[in-house]
């Protein structure tokens, strides 16, 4: 298997002058810890993570909080918020600048062997340049998981995840960047965050009636409360 059968498409991304406080709602909205930076051709610029934030607000409070530290940013008094909007860093100033990328045909045991001399956890994946996925330890593990060392892979496997990822884009409310789909050798696993028993429903269906799938197995989990709603 290559980047493009794990891959997590449809990015969230930020751009050079998205402000800290903008960058953190994107993280807490959709339950991620990174963001690319991306120029306005989608040229990968750098990476702002969970990490990058902490060190700029890090203090004996946040210390205190555990890792709770930006549940903690959208519920400080007028006094602290005032200061975090007037204090702010840009993406530009607190961004991992040019990060390592790989291509969509990379081979997974390569990403990972990457993600391990590097020390880092994701890496964005990149078509003429251009950011089209991001994998992360977790995709590896999930194609890992599915796919021997030894099986080639399926062109009709990739054809599949697309069919349905773009059903359920086009015919379901459910947010595809939060997805994470792996197909091999027809059958399916459905993992990432949906907000709903019937999202999780549909994101099934959607996967049951595309055209090549064979089973389906539904790992899908439910964002926590209070996430989405910035």
């Amino acid at each position: 298997m290559h980047a493009a059968d794990v891959m997590t498409p449809h990015v969230i991304t930020v751009s050079p002058d998205s402000e800290v406080r903008e960058i953190a709602s994107l993280l807490l909205e959709h339950g991620i810890s990174a963001v690319p930076v991306v120029d306005k051709d989608d040229q990968v610029l750098g990476i702002v993570s969970e990490g990058d934030l902490i060190r700029r607000f890090e203090s004996e409070e946040a210390e205190k909080a555990h890792g709770s530290w930006w549940l903690r940013l959208f519920s400080m008094a007028d006094k602290d918020a005032e200061y975090v909007r007037t204090h702010g860093r840009l993406a530009s100033e607190i961004m991992t600048p040019s990060p390592v990328t790989v291509e969509e045909d990379e081979p997974l045991h390569r990403i990972a062997a990457l993600l391990e001399k590097r020390g880092i956890k994701r890496v964005p994946v990149v078509r003429d340049g251009r950011l089209v996925g991001i994998v992360s330890r977790a995709n590896l593990l999930r194609g890992f998981s599915v796919a021997s060392p030894g099986d080639a892979p399926l062109a009709d496997d990739r054809a599949i995840r697309e069919a349905i990822l773009k059903e359920i884009d086009a015919h379901t409310g459910v947010i595809v960047d939060r997805l994470n789909i792996i197909v091999s050798g027809g059958n399916v696993q459905l993992w990432g965050l949906v907000e709903s028993k019937e999202q999780r429903w549909a994101v099934q269906v959607a996967a049951e009636n595309t055209q090549g799938v064979k089973a389906v197995e539904n790992n899908l989990g439910f964002m926590p409360k209070g996430m989405g709603s910035f």
